[in-house]
C-alpha cells in the first residue's frame, strides 16, 4: 500500500498520527486552565518539604 511494504515504517506513521492526536486533545483539554494555582500550590508543597527539612535538622 503507497508503496510502503516494511512493517515497522507503517508503525513509525501510526505513532506519529497517535501523538499529534494526543498533542491536541491535550492542548484542547487545557486551553483555558488556570496555571497560577497549580504554581502556588506547587510551591507551598515545596516550601513545606524545606521547612520540615530545617526542623529534622534541628532535632
Amino acid at each position: 500500500m503507497f508503496g510502503i511494504d516494511d512493517p515497522g515504517i507503517w508503525m513509525a506513521y501510526l505513532l506519529a498520527v497517535v501523538c499529534l492526536v494526543f498533542s491536541i486533545y491535550w492542548g484542547i483539554s487545557r486551553w483555558n486552565r488556570d496555571y497560577d494555582s497549580d504554581t502556588k500550590d506547587g510551591e507551598n508543597k515545596s516550601q513545606s518539604k524545606i521547612v520540615n527539612n530545617q526542623h529534622n535538622s534541628e532535632l
